[in-house]
């Protein structure tokens, strides 16, 4: 096949499996988007195609690592990645949509290096990841005997121990917990709790929301 044909068909080809990613990544309306995860596709892609078209010059005329160009990608994906991920309080978003990112530059590396097939197989099960296996990390979640809420309340003493009460009539333990300031009287505090098996989640956060001096409580 004539080579600037390939050269098309790759940077093409790679162009859409990022955008069956990103597809997935904007319906849900996430920092990287389909624009983003096509482009990283297409530029891993490039890249790779660059390496073998230097090897292929040099190879016989000095010591080349055809590789190399493709782990700079691999690490330098890791400052795209960086910029999506957000810390709120007890909880950490962000963290799968920069895995995404990794994994399309890994397809584009494979596409630009003629892998089609490896390629092909890992952005369907990146985008069968990503699109069919939330209800099952949900129901995972539903089962879990820890609970993470962020509760804004009144900044008074004796407050955290009344919460501390109730969740010990309940058979539950606060493990963590982290204070943030909102003003001169209100404040939130991030608790990680440990439930029995028995405890409702819900139940447990209506409890808290009932005490005196609590605005408002939110699962994180």
């Amino acid at each position: 096949m004539n080579y600037y044909l390939t050269v098309l068909l790759k940077l093409v080809f790679a162009a859409l499996l990022g955008a069956l990613i990103g597809f997935e990544r904007e319906y849900k309306n996430r920092p990287a988007g389909l624009r983003t995860n096509m482009l990283v596709c297409l530029g891993a892609a490039l890249i790779q195609i660059l390496a073998l078209d230097i090897f292929a010059v040099y190879g016989g005329i000095t010591n080349i690592d055809p590789a190399r160009l493709g782990a700079q990608v691999i690490s330098g994906i890791g400052f795209l990645g960086a910029g999506t991920i957000i810390h709120e309080g007890a909880s950490i978003k962000g963290l799968t949509t920069a895995a995404g990112l990794w994994v399309v530059a890994c397809i584009g590396l494979a596409i630009g290096n003629g892998s089609y097939v490896p390629g092909i197989l890992a952005a369907l099960l990146a985008y069968t990841t990503l699109r069919a296996l939330k209800g099952l990390e949900r129901y995972v979640a539903s089962k879990s005997l820890y609970l993470n809420v962020e509760i804004r309340m009144e900044d008074r003493p004796g407050l955290i121990g009344n919460i501390g009460q109730i969740l010990g009539s309940m058979n539950a333990s606060i493990k963590n917990i982290e204070f943030r300031k909102h003003g001169e009287e209100i404040y939130s505090i991030c608790l990680t709790i440990k439930l029995s098996r028995i405890a409702d989640k819900q139940e447990v956060m209506a409890s808290i929301c009932k005490v005196e001096g609590v605005y408002s409580v939110e699962e994180v």
